[in-house]
């Protein structure tokens, strides 16, 4: 964590300063803003905690409910969401009071008695192996909590305006605030009482019933299953050997996913309630929780469950839709004005642990490029891809979750190989944990004339997947990736060739036309009066060991002075040649070319680009197309 560099800071440096608009931040909303947010679930809170890095813009988040959530439906947590924890900067904080997931167990009936049930297999859970950050179990209410923190910590301050419903909207043709929105106060002094707002742009993240969706003519397309589930957060006395471990539990009477919860006491259930027939009329949901209980027993025959206490239950039919459109511009008329996110546009199963975590990268993608829009950094157009990157996310989504629910919920005697819901579970390990999401260039911000053969270890469109490195300036181990922060910047990372050091090198060449050359997306979109690493963070990778390297003779793009004390950021110049601390070269372990290479990665962590370190003409146009120039 840097601080100290606008002057010394003795409280809580997570605190970033007030500014702009999170200074005297007025407590009534205002009748204009910038982006209107309904829903502070995951991928609202998000958004906000993203948008509140970008001072200049007035957003506001209207909830119905009258505070925080208290008790959240979702905890599942995969290695995706805690890059992006980290990138928020509460990874290490939320990690420490979540469960994590080291193990799951397979069981099914006994041979000998199949009545009974028996332990089966074993696996390592998936995300070690493909992580440095673990499979999480936490309260959606906690990552909201956390989401909270970091908006109202921001430099825009921004909280949510609580007891406030979303009644309709309308999109003007013209005006600089052309969505106009009805609001209804719902509690406090004002509950009965309407109002308008005028908004730039509006992102509904208000769940599967959206109103913000109807309001735009958009519709869920999908269908419901024939099968039931009811889930209860449950306190319990237990003789079943494995409650702290992740179970998926085969039976004769049906089928349970059990997840154990935060704390060490708490853990959730999923107990298969069966097919439903045609003419239900949704009376499953009516399901008591004792019902849940005694069918729980049933399915973990010999062992029994003890409920002492029920935190949350609830009964729900496995539904698997996505909405023909995540903006309100069908065909891409015009630039939308209006977004949908997480459950406003995609709903399935809980058990694949991917609603909130789905959600949140909606969120992601989408708050970086308000931000840049409304900035004057980027074109509207940029928004358009908002709904074309994602939107096929949420597709495949809708696909695994379809074939993981449907291996859930089968018989026994539907099951010819025992172990092959583990082989299932650990072969798409990837998907789940969301670092199977891809960006094409055809449809996002991705360069097309990149050279992926340049950096096999960094693929075009994918999460930048960290590596460690030595910080040059003090020979410390750290993570590459874990010094990139939500705040909007784009990074370039230039990964220097053997002779990175030398003046006439391809590295020490790039640095000076990235600094000098009026093409340089440096100079051509940098605000003039801004800090020189405002909008793009620069950050280079050399070869040889700390030890060989003298910080200061770095070129001066990546030691900017910034800040109102215009002090040197001495972390941005790494090496990668093992050392006592670390034993990981980042040229080995991400196939990077030895002759040098450029790895561009966009704000919300995704690589958009690999050049080599001369391709300066590719590198100027792909910005050219994103982003404009700055006065």
């Amino acid at each position: 964590m840097q601080f100290h560099h606008h002057g010394y800071v003795s409280a809580d440096p997570r605190v970033l300063p007030a500014a702009g608009t999170g200074i005297d931040r007025p407590a009534d909303l205002p009748d204009e803003v910038d982006v209107l947010i309904v829903g502070s679930g995951p991928a609202g809170m998000l958004l906000a905690a993203q948008l509140a890095q970008y001072p200049d813009v007035v957003a506001r988040i209207v909830e119905r409910r009258e505070g925080r959530l208290s008790l959240g439906q979702a905890d599942g947590i995969q290695p995706r969401s805690v890059e992006t924890f980290q990138a928020f900067g509460f990874a290490e904080r939320i990690i420490a009071e979540a469960y994590n997931i080291g193990w799951m167990n397979f069981w099914g009936p006994d041979p000998d008695d199949p009545r009974r049930i028996v332990r089966r297999s074993r696996t390592a859970d998936y995300a070690y192996d493909i992580s440095e950050f673990p499979h999480l179990i936490v309260n959606q209410a906690r990552v909201l909590d956390y989401f909270a923190e970091a908006a109202a910590h921001g430099p825009g301050r921004i909280v949510p305006d609580y007891g406030i419903e979303f009644a309709g909207l309308t999109v003007h043709d013209a005006g600089e605030y052309p969505v106009e929105v009805r609001l209804r106060h719902v509690a406090g002094e004002r509950a009965g009482q309407d109002r308008t707002v005028q908004a730039k742009y509006v992102v509904g993240c208000d769940g599967a019933r959206s109103g913000v969706r109807a309001a735009i003519g958009r519709v869920h397309v999908g269908d419901t299953s024939q099968h039931a589930w009811g889930v209860m957060d449950v306190l319990v006395e237990t003789d079943f050997p494995d409650w702290r471990i992740k179970c998926a539990i085969n039976a004769e009477a049906g089928n349970i996913l059990h997840i154990p919860r935060e704390g060490g006491y708490l853990s959730r259930v999923y107990v298969d309630l069966g097919a439903v027939a045609d003419d239900d009329d949704h009376r499953v949901r009516q399901t008591p929780v004792e019902e849940i209980i005694r069918r729980a027993n049933e399915i973990l025959h010999p062992y029994t469950l003890d409920v002492k206490s029920v935190a949350w239950h609830s009964v729900y039919e496995v539904g698997h839709r996505v909405t023909d459109g995540f903006d309100d511009v069908p065909g891409g008329a015009r630039d939308p004005r209006v977004f949908l996110t997480g459950d406003a546009c995609h709903t399935h199963s809980a058990k694949a642990g991917q609603g909130m975590n789905v959600s949140m990268q909606d969120g992601f993608n989408l708050g970086w490029k308000l931000g840049s829009v409304l900035t004057g950094l980027s074109p509207a157009s940029l928004l358009s891809t908002y709904g074309t990157e994602r939107r096929p996310v949420a597709q495949q989504l809708i696909d695994f979750d379809k074939e993981w629910s449907t291996l859930m919920a089968r018989k026994p005697e539907e099951i010819s190989d025992p172990a092959d819901l583990a082989a299932y579970y650990l072969a798409t390990a990837e998907f789940p944990s969301g670092f199977m999401t891809t960006y094409a260039a055809e449809t996002g911000v991705v360069a097309r004339g990149s050279h992926p053969n340049l950096a096999t270890g960094f693929p075009l469109g994918k999460r930048f997947k960290s590596a460690p490195v030595t910080l040059a300036a003090d020979g410390n181990a750290v993570h590459l990736g874990h010094h990139a922060k939500a705040d909007g910047r784009w990074r370039l990372y230039a990964f220097a060739d053997r002779s990175g050091s030398a003046p006439d090198s391809a590295l020490s060449r790039f640095a000076t036309w990235l600094a000098d050359d009026p093409r340089s997306p440096v100079r051509r979109h940098t605000p003039k009066d801004a800090d020189i690493d405002a909008v793009f963070d620069a950050k280079v990778i050399y070869q040889e060991g700390f030890e060989e390297l003298d910080v200061t003779q770095a070129p001066a793009i990546f030691r900017p002075r910034s800040g109102a004390l215009g002090l040197t950021d001495w972390e941005k110049v790494f090496t990668a040649a093992p050392t006592r601390w670390n034993d990981v070269d980042i040229f080995d372990a991400r196939g990077l070319s030895r002759g040098g290479v450029l790895v561009v990665v966009r704000p919300d962590q995704y690589v958009a680009a690999v050049l080599p370190l001369d391709a300066t003409d590719e590198l100027a146009a792909f910005f050219a197309e994103w982003m404009l120039p700055t006065a």
